[in-house]
């Protein structure tokens, strides 16, 4: 095992075939969701999380390998690699590490040092860090360095120091003590550039342990002094790093001491602390946002895995002031059945005029559900909403759902491809109906960034955020897996092995040829070979096609051990039907599973996952989730009391607690000490978006419009 396999398996607390099989996995080629689905047996069941985890950890330390070639590389080609600095490039751990040790030999701009240098005052500043001459003047040593280039002591003494002060600032050990001690011991202080009101009055005068910090708070100080209303600044005990810098040292008989002491604070003021302060002040940039995008990954996974409200013709509700409310109704299918813009809303407040309209529309399509978007003017359309329900005293409900990204589908190529027909601004009614219908389905047609359940997240990295998000959009899509008749490019491009060419492909050849009757036809699709077929093939399903094994997420590779069992237990494939199927799925669990996976070579976990497919041919995973809450009636932030009970959905997760939606417009917050009666590290390890959870009202402040709530 080399020394890269060897720092994953301890890292990750994993068994030796477990590294070494899924490094080879994904040398092979192989995606995420197909490791994770498909090849337990291989990785002993590593969850798609820490498979992604694993593979990002693994580039780090490729990266690093490759770095300390380059960096050996580098300083033996200047002629100045020793054992001591080879060995410890070699045990560095991190890119950090690596810099500091080859920041001596990197080639420099011109600095003072290297003017000083160029003057033949090298040798001077030897003798002032060396601190070897005890006795005589110091100026009868630094006058041999005069000459036409260094005209008086005084600059002969500061072009040596200058030396003196860079040599100590390339010193990786020097550089290594001072950015653990700042790290320490030091705290961020802000002071405010800006006498008014803003989001962050908070951070006008504030101080905090670098140490302790907490992320969102981080990401909110950096944005304040990006946008002017703070200076922020790292306070730590300079002096008590100087001093001991000195003592380390100075030699305090040296003739040369006073010369010495001064370039360590020329070197510790002018080159490493700012230096070092950068380096802090970038790396709790970069965990803060590290924790950012694991909480919006936790938050859009949930999003998209919220449950399906099948059965309903649904009409979307886009709400708007002056342009007018866009609405559309779609059918049980999602297929776009009419759109009308109406205006209830300031400043026509035409609402007589709306309900004729929306009565009309409701009562025409049958329309089932109402689907209300959180934006602008949200809060008038739900009074509407609940008052129109109450004058048609029908089984009528509505649900309040997340509008983020609509107006970007709605301008969209996607968008413009899909209802090329419809109006834009009509085109974000469409998504709201459907994306209650089929949350997955619809949201994966916009970029994930804008969906909008992060927490600052257009402050953070927007590379690493969109590659985060994809991954977590592929393992969700798979986790569900994909009607392949039905599935638009956007859904299919997720799909593992699958790209958006190739997801193109296969709707012009659904088009072209028809239905796919069984997956094997997948094969005479352009640009889909063997190898993608394997990837891809286990997460799509064909409902009612030849083969009742292509409606499950059994992958095509184990049908012929599937059809041997069969004719052990006395089944007819042709004649399988979903009950017959299950029949056949507690028969294998009756006989043994363990039993059947040594008889047959088949791995345990692979054997359960088959026997669970089999139970529910075409079952949705995300139907065993809490369905959202329907409403039919409308409170007001005035109406609630303290100590009330009510029931809410989660719409967002941030470090210091979640925004639940408990059916008054403004979302009230459960701060993380108001989640449990237990300590917890964080939110996320309590609720998730989209859960609906029990709440007690703790506080109201109407005219802040602000609810506080407690789950305790």
């Amino acid at each position: 095992m080399d020394k890269i396999a060897l720092a994953l398996k301890q890292e990750f607390g994993l068994k030796d075939f477990q590294v070494l099989n899924t490094i080879k996995l994904i040398d092979d080629g192989n995606t995420i969701p197909f490791i994770a689905r498909y090849r337990k047996e291989a990785t002993g069941s590593l969850s798609d999380e820490v498979l992604r985890n694993f593979y990002d950890r693994l580039l780090y330390l490729r990266n690093l390998e490759e770095k300390k070639a380059d960096t050996i590389r580098l300083i033996d080609e200047q002629g100045k690699l020793t054992d001591e600095i080879k060995e410890k490039i070699e045990n560095s751990k991190t890119l950090q590490e690596i810099d500091d040790i080859y920041r001596p030999y990197r080639p420099k701009r011109r600095t003072r040092a290297t003017v000083a240098k160029e003057k033949g005052l090298e040798d001077l500043s030897k003798l002032i860090s060396e601190g070897n001459i005890k006795e005589g003047n110091p100026d009868d040593y630094a006058s041999k360095f005069l000459n036409d280039n260094v005209a008086t002591l005084e600059e002969a003494y500061q072009g040596a120091m200058d030396i003196v002060a860079e040599d100590i600032s390339d010193d990786a050990d020097t550089r290594k003590y001072i950015r653990d001690t700042i790290w320490e011991d030091g705290s961020i202080v802000t002071e405010k550039l800006k006498d008014e009101k803003s989001p962050y009055e908070m951070y006008y005068s504030y101080r905090e342990s670098i140490r302790k910090i907490p992320p969102h708070r981080i990401l909110a100080i950096n944005r304040a002094e990006r946008e002017g209303y703070i200076s922020v600044k790292i306070d730590v005990d300079d002096e008590k790093i100087v001093n001991r810098l000195i003592t380390e040292n100075v030699n305090n008989q040296s003739t040369f001491k006073e010369y010495h002491v001064s370039a360590i604070v020329d070197s510790y003021k002018r080159l490493i602390r700012p230096s070092i302060e950068r380096e802090i002040r970038n790396k709790l940039t970069e965990f803060a946002e590290d924790k950012a995008i694991k909480v919006f990954k936790m938050n859009l996974k949930s999003l998209l895995l919220e449950p399906p409200v099948k059965g309903y013709v649904v009409m979307g509700f886009d709400p708007a002031y002056r342009t007018g409310c866009k609405i559309a109704v779609v059918d049980e299918t999602g297929k776009l059945l009419d759109t009308a813009t109406v205006y209830p809303t300031p400043p026509q407040n035409d609402v007589d005029g709306a309900k004729v309209v929306l009565k009309d529309l409701i009562e025409k399509y049958n329309v089932g559900l109402i689907s209300l978007g959180n934006g602008t003017a949200s809060r008038e359309s739900e009074l509407f909403i609940a008052d129109l329900i109450k004058e048609m005293g029908r089984d009528l409900k509505y649900v309040i759902v997340n509008e983020a990204g609509a107006s970007v589908y709605s301008a969209s190529e996607i968008g413009t491809e899909e209802f090329p027909d419809v109006n834009v601004s009509l085109r974000g009614a469409i998504s709201m109906a459907r994306r209650l219908q089929d949350p997955l389905a619809e949201l994966v047609k916009i970029d994930p960034k804008s969906i909008g359940v992060g927490q600052y997240q257009h402050d953070v990295n927007q590379k690493m955020l969109g590659e985060a998000l994809n991954g977590v959009v592929e393992d969700c899509v798979n986790s569900v897996g994909v009607d392949l008749n039905t599935a638009s490019v956007s859904l299919l491009k997720y799909v593992a092995g699958i790209n958006g060419t190739i997801a193109k492909n296969i709707v012009e050849y659904r088009n072209t040829v028809g239905k796919f009757r069984n997956r094997n036809e997948l094969k005479k699709v352009k640009r889909l070979g063997e190898g993608t077929f394997t990837q891809c093939a286990g997460f799509l399903r064909i409902l009612n096609g030849d083969d009742i094994f292509d409606s499950t997420g059994v992958h095509p590779e184990r049908y012929e051990v599937l059809e041997k069992l069969l004719l052990k237990f006395g089944y007819v494939k042709d004649k399988l039907d979903a009950k017959s199927l299950r029949d056949f799925a507690y028969k294998l669990e009756e006989y043994g599973l363990l039993k059947l996976s040594q008889e047959y070579d088949i791995g345990l976990p692979t054997l359960n996952d088959i026997v669970n497919e089999l139970k529910k041919p075409g079952r949705d995973p995300r139907e065993d989730l809490p369905k959202p809450i329907l409403r039919s009636d409308v409170m007001t932030i005035e109406e609630l009391k303290v100590g009330m009970e009510l029931m809410g959905t989660v719409r967002n997760v941030v470090d210091f607690g979640c925004f639940v939606d408990i059916g008054v417009h403004t979302d009230g917050l459960v701060h993380i000490s108001e989640m449990s009666q237990k300590y917890i590290n964080h939110p996320l390890d309590v609720v998730s978006v989209g859960d609906v959870v029990k709440v007690r009202v703790i506080d109201v402040d109407v005219e802040r419009n602000r609810i506080s709530l407690s789950m305790k």
